[in-house]
C-alpha cells in the first residue's frame, strides 16, 4: 500500500469529507483536486445577465485578486452542494443562489501550479474545476475569506481595468461564462 493509499484507509478525528492539513499536503503533491467555480451573476426577468459578481480576496499565489467562487468538492459531496456551501460561504446565507437541482458545467478549467501550463494557475496543485454560472436573488455578503464583492456590468467586467486585477485565470473564465451566457461584449 501507498502512502496516498494511507492517507484514504485512514479515520481522521476531522469533519468527515476534510483531510488534515498534512494529508491534504500529500494529496496536492500525488493527486488532481476536484474544484466547483461559480460566476455569480444578476438576472433580469427574460434571465439575461446583467451584472457579475466578483470577490476581492487573497488570492493562492498570495495577491488580492478579484475572482470567483471557488472551491474544492469534498469527499462524498454532491457538486451541487459543494456549489451551494460554497456560495453561502463566499456571499452569504441568504444570497439565494439558483443552482439546478443536476447542474452541467459550462466549461472545466484545469488549474497547474505552471502558470504557462493552461493558463489558469494555482501554486499549491494540479486541480480540474467544473465551472458554472450561478444566478444569485437574494442579497450578498462577502463572509469568510472575501475581502469584498462588487458588481459589474459585463462589459465592465471583461474591461482591462477590471481584468488587470484577477489573478490565476479567472480574467478568462469570466470571457468564457459571458461567452456562455451570450453577454460577451
Amino acid at each position: 500500500m501507498t502512502d496516498i493509499d494511507d492517507v484514504f484507509n485512514t479515520q481522521t478525528e476531522h469533519e468527515p469529507g476534510w483531510l488534515s492539513p498534512e494529508d491534504l499536503e500529500l494529496v496536492r503533491a500525488n493527486v488532481p483536486i476536484v474544484y466547483v467555480d461559480a460566476v455569480p451573476v444578476r438576472v433580469d426577468s427574460l434571465g439575461n445577465v446583467t451584472q457579475v459578481g466578483l470577490l476581492l480576496r487573497v488570492a493562492a499565489d498570495g495577491t488580492i485578486s478579484r475572482m470567483v467562487v471557488t472551491g474544492r468538492v469534498l469527499f462524498g459531496e454532491r457538486v451541487r452542494e459543494a456549489l451551494m456551501r460554497h456560495c453561502e460561504k463566499d456571499l452569504g446565507p441568504i444570497a439565494m443562489p439558483r443552482v439546478p437541482a443536476n447542474p452541467t458545467p459550462f466549461t472545466v478549467v484545469e488549474y497547474f501550479p505552471d502558470p504557462q501550463r493552461s493558463g489558469f494557475y494555482d501554486p499549491r496543485h494540479h486541480a480540474v474545476s467544473l465551472a458554472y454560472v450561478v444566478p444569485v436573488e437574494g442579497d450578498c455578503e462577502p463572509t469568510q475569506e472575501a475581502l469584498d464583492l462588487t458588481w459589474f456590468t459585463p462589459e465592465e467586467a471583461v474591461s482591462p481595468d477590471v481584468r488587470s486585477q484577477m489573478t490565476s485565470g479567472h480574467d478568462r473564465l469570466i470571457r468564457l461564462a459571458l461567452a456562455h451566457v451570450g453577454k460577451l461584449p
